[in-house]
């Protein structure tokens, strides 16, 4: 005996059921708001496709806060329908606030709507052009010569015949040059600091009496030296 294709899905049967009720609820809420004939259908009807809208888009786009602000705000009125008609308000005597929200649904259930079906596009993004750039040919590719290595040249033994004799350069001044005029003072300042004190001038004493930098009087002490 062949297996009947049809299996019932208990989660489908409790969808099913949550939403007979829950469209039931919404429309005796509505009724009990003023909205009465056609109009009290339409309430559950509006709610229900907003619920249905949303979770598309956040099965379709991804998690977004468009989609989960509106799919909240939809389950928000059905289970405040199914909550406010087990006798927690007067349906009899229903507050203000109650048709002042059964009242102003339509806008927004319209509002959300809208944003849900138009606030994305379909095109995909434009690649970067630096993904889509051909790739260069190997055979256009610059092919750069390389070099040849170069032979050391022997090394020339020069004999002690060969070498000429070198004198020693003298060794390079160093510091700063320094005027002719202003080391001829300086040595009749050290010559008269020597016949005072009887002790060569040091340089912080000759840097003061030049009015010098540092870097110059200690240049200058070197050539009295």
């Amino acid at each position: 005996m062949a297996r009947s294709a049809f299996r019932v899905d208990a989660v489908l049967v409790q969808a099913v059921i949550a939403g007979a009720l829950s469209f039931a609820h919404l429309h005796e809420l509505a009724d009990a708001a003023g909205q009465t004939g056609w109009k009290g259908w339409a309430y559950p009807i509006s709610v229900d496709l907003l619920l249905v809208a949303a979770w598309r888009r956040l099965r379709s786009g991804g998690p977004s806060r468009l989609a989960w602000s509106w799919f909240l705000i939809a389950l928000v009125a059905s289970l405040g329908a199914n909550v406010a008609t087990a006798g927690f308000l007067d349906l009899a005597h229903p507050p203000a606030w109650l048709r002042f929200g059964i009242a102003g649904w339509p806008a927004l259930a319209f509002l959300g709507g809208t944003l849900l079906a138009h606030s994305h596009t379909t095109d995909d993004p434009e690649p970067h052009p630096s993904a889509t750039a051909a790739p260069i040919p190997a055979a256009e590719v610059e092919q750069k010569p390389v070099p040849a290595p170069r032979s050391e040249p022997a090394p020339i033994t020069a004999t002690a015949e060969d070498t000429p004799a070198l004198t020693p350069a003298p060794p390079a001044p160093t510091g700063p040059p320094v005027p002719a005029a202003l080391v001829d003072h300086a040595r009749k300042l050290a010559a008269d600091h020597h016949a005072r004190t009887g002790s060569p001038i040091d340089t912080d004493t000759l840097r003061a009496r030049l009015g010098v930098p540092p870097h110059l009087a200690d240049a200058i002490a070197v050539q009295l030296a």
